[in-house]
């Protein structure tokens, strides 16, 4: 990347930004509305190409381009109801009103794992609001990066420059970060990413929005459906090798149940099919690179060199031997371990037991991170008690259901370490817009708030 070649974006991307916010929301929506159509024509070709590029099986690269679709069809009935509300006024002919107004540039920083889903997250609700994007993909991801680019130049017509790319790395979104002209920066990553990266926006006052690492957990009671419990924790541990920032990092299984639970699950592990993700067999491809699998390594040598129950997590060799395919690790620990207060971003699942649902809860919110989280049971105490108050500390809580596989429907995010960001559903469009409170003195008279006089002389 030239400093030519970043000007030219930043300024291409304000220009359309200062005549896109003049189209009326619902005609910005219906133009989303297209490229959710773009989507679903593409949806094969598209997700074959993050099936290539981020190694993703089948089903979930399509699910991904779904989710792509699904957030268009989200944004487009947002476009009518960029709501702003009406107060009451302590002053006599007097009106309060809220006004939301578009930011101009959101800068956009994704992650491999979800190469077009957290991008439309972001895209779908910043263009309806009346923004512009530039876009910095994974360098793992460029290809997926360029398809969503295509879709949309497809139906976009004279705001082609609306989605505008950013190819590179760490120096690239360092610029985003540091440029003031773009008004919100919006960082899907890891925890570390998060900690270089706010202190370049925050140094400039400029409005951040995170989505960073979690280290996820589940509570299995001992009245939980088993059956759909073990299918829902290989799922969260398993899916996407891994490799989702929702991904299941710990469980905690009541004595009572333990040793049928570990059981199960390692049936269940066993039992995965490993393989090429463009096979429609596959359930686990391989992990994105090698760093990723020597990562995986050292934290299991961690552990087995305290003589921890390691089951699984050897490499596989199959088809390229390139890739880096894993068996995913059952990790059985008596206590809580060093390293399972950190996350590595790889298959592995540590399994602990518990007496008491308050001690499970305690040891899952123990952690820096507070992204997802979610318990098995039957008892509508102990699932009230978990999304009570003194429950869970996570953005997201499960019932009857693993910490992965979010609908776009909800606000996706969580706190401490985790951000404290919010995309996609409910009210996260706020995030790409400016308040501004209104005062209307429709009367003959100026009285002043909180009754201050102020008379002439």
């Amino acid at each position: 990347m030239t400093d030519n070649n970043y000007e030219t974006i930043v300024q291409k991307s304000n220009d359309i930004s200062l005549s896109w916010r003049s189209i009326p929301a619902p005609q910005r929506g219906e133009l989303i509305r297209q490229f959710g159509e773009e989507l679903r024509l593409q949806k094969k070709s598209l997700a074959e190409t993050i099936t290539k590029e981020a190694r993703k099986i089948k089903t979930e690269s399509l699910g991904e381009v779904q989710e792509a679709i699904d957030m268009c069809d989200f944004a487009v009935g947002l476009s009518r109801q960029l709501y702003g509300l009406t107060m009451p006024s302590e002053r006599p002919n007097h009106r309060l009103q809220e006004l939301w107004h578009p930011l101009g540039i959101v800068g956009c920083i994704t992650a491999f794992n979800f190469p077009m889903a957290v991008f439309a997250w972001n895209f779908c609700l910043a263009a309806v609001c009346g923004n512009s994007i530039i876009w910095k993909p994974s360098p793992h991801s460029n290809g997926c990066a360029k398809g969503i680019k295509d879709a949309w130049d497809k139906v976009s017509g004279e705001f082609s420059d609306l989605i505008l790319i950013l190819e590179g790395g760490n120096e690239e979104a360092v610029s985003i970060c540091e440029d003031n002209r773009i008004s919100l920066v919006s960082a899907t990553g890891s925890t570390q990413m998060g900690k270089e990266l706010a202190p370049l926006v925050s140094a400039r006052l400029g409005k951040l929005l995170l989505e960073l690492g979690g280290n996820n957990a589940a509570i299995v009671c001992p009245s939980a459906d088993l059956d759909l419990t073990i299918k829902g924790i290989a799922f969260s541990a398993c899916g996407t090798t891994g490799q989702r920032c929702t991904s299941l990092r710990r469980l905690f299984v009541h004595q009572d149940i333990y040793k049928d639970c570990v059981e199960r699950l390692q049936k269940c592990f066993d039992d995965l099919i490993i393989g090429c993700p463009s096979e429609d067999s596959s359930q686990i491809g391989p992990l994105i690179s090698k760093e990723s699998y020597v990562s995986m390594q050292k934290t299991l040598d961690s552990l087995k060199s305290k003589n921890i129950n390691v089951i699984g997590g050897e490499r596989l060799e199959i088809e390229d031997p390139n890739e880096y395919y894993v068996k995913p690790a059952l990790v059985l620990v008596e206590k809580i371990e060093d390293e399972m207060l950190a996350e590595t971003f790889a298959p592995i699942l540590y399994v602990k037991s518990y007496e008491d649902i308050k001690d499970a809860i305690h040891m899952q919110n123990n952690v820096k991170q507070g992204l997802s989280s979610s318990i098995f049971t039957n008892d509508m105490r102990e699932s009230e008690l978990f999304l009570s108050e003194a429950g869970s500390d996570c953005g997201i809580a499960n019932v009857n259901i693993g910490t992965s596989g979010a609908e776009i429907g909800g606000a996706f995010g969580g706190e401490k370490d985790t951000g404290g960001g919010r995309e996609s559903g409910s009210d996260a469009w706020k995030n790409y817009m400016r308040r501004v409170t209104a005062t209307i003195n429709y009367g003959e008279d100026l009285p002043l708030a909180q009754g201050v006089e102020f008379n002439e002389s």
